[in-house]
């Protein structure tokens, strides 16, 4: 199991300590320490792996994975004829060429898109979202959504407004300081949480 960054000082004999625990456990040990970040940051790490691998579990049970329904969505949200480049689905998908292509492959073999010759240039690539494709994606998207908007469904209005602020504004900051996805002209490219490796959201 993942540990959280401040590790597990602070809890009462087995149980998990709340941020607070852990934020008064450090400030105990090492005063005068920044522990703010602790209320914001342990929450949010915790919540990341329960919601990835709640997600895990759905597309498992959806019969697909998050690097396929990656691909499927972004081809289906380019809205017809669901066509894209590899270098256009590397972009949208914030991941390596190489990456992009072992995804395409594996999808193409399962009959979910198809590969030709694009207009972009005479080395561009387009890939196509099948038929079969189509309503593989429409089918998981349809039933994922619904499960994850029963997740939130008992949250006031407000309280998810000011949660899609944060985490937006949160999002923001750690783009500007990771290199990963700086744009180095001082504006960022702020990447979709999931999760390949982090399922995100098909939406």
């Amino acid at each position: 199991m993942n540990q959280d960054h401040t590790g597990g000082t602070g809890g009462t004999g087995g149980t998990r300590p709340t941020p607070a625990q852990i934020s008064a456990a450090w400030q105990r040990e090492l005063p005068g320490v920044p522990t703010a970040s602790i209320g914001v940051i342990t929450p949010l790490r915790r919540v990341a792996k329960l919601l990835d691998d709640d997600r895990r579990r759905t597309l498992t049970r959806l019969g697909t994975d998050a690097a396929t329904l990656d691909l499927l969505s972004t081809l289906r949200r380019a809205g017809d004829p669901w066509t894209l480049t590899t270098r256009e689905l590397a972009a949208q998908c914030l991941v390596s060429a190489g990456a992009i292509s072992q995804r395409v492959a594996r999808a193409e073999d399962d009959g979910l898109v198809s590969r030709g010759a694009s207009d972009a240039g005479p080395r561009a690539v387009a890939v196509r979202l099948t038929p079969a494709g189509r309503a593989r994606v429409d089918r998981v998207v349809r039933e994922l959504l619904a499960h994850e908007e029963a997740l939130v469904a008992g949250l006031p209005a407000d309280v998810l407004a000011g949660l899609t602020a944060g985490l937006d504004a949160v999002g923001c900051r750690l783009a500007r300081t990771d290199p990963a996805t700086s744009t180095g002209s001082g504006a960022a490219v702020v990447p979709r949480v999931s999760a390949a490796g982090a399922p995100r959201s098909p939406g």
